[in-house]
């Protein structure tokens, strides 16, 4: 085997990389994915005839180069997608409809289906019954609401 290993480096510097591209797909963290990209740098070495330190040398300035210089950029870009709001945070921005009048100190509006409390963003405004008000912010189990136009 290792006398195998040794006339074909080329395709045992493959099969590792290989190995860790399909280990990597258990693990997602692209960190076995720049280990596989240096053996194939390997492989494209000692195909050229390197011997085997030079292989190795190869391997290791290929890997190490990817995995500081390349993996935080990609990582980052996969991790840039759009944040998705959910709970609570999903309710801001949407309208209500007063079912028990709203002032600075309470009140009641139906929000997406059900009833919240509800106060006025402002100690001057008041919201009277069949009145449609933006949800600005949820402060714990109250909606802090305001006129609609603005």
């Amino acid at each position: 085997m290792i006398d195998w290993m040794s006339d074909h480096a080329w395709a045992t510097w493959v099969g590792l990389a290989v190995i860790l591209a399909l280990v990597e797909l258990m693990s997602l963290d692209l960190v076995l994915l720049m280990f596989a990209l240096g053996a194939l740098a390997a492989a494209l070495v000692v195909g050229f005839g390197a011997p085997f330190w030079v292989a190795i040398l190869v391997f290791a300035a290929v890997s190490l180069a990817l995995l500081f210089f390349v993996r935080p950029s990609v990582v980052a870009r996969l991790h840039a997608g759009p944040t998705l709001t959910s709970g609570h945070d999903a309710l801001v921005g949407r309208s209500g409809i007063v079912d028990v009048p709203v002032d600075a100190h309470g009140g009641r509006i139906k929000l997406n289906g059900e009833i919240w409390s509800a106060r006025a963003a402002t100690d001057s405004a008041a919201f009277d019954i069949g009145a449609e008000v933006l949800v600005t912010k949820i402060d714990g189990a109250t909606a802090v609401v305001t006129n609609k136009e603005s």
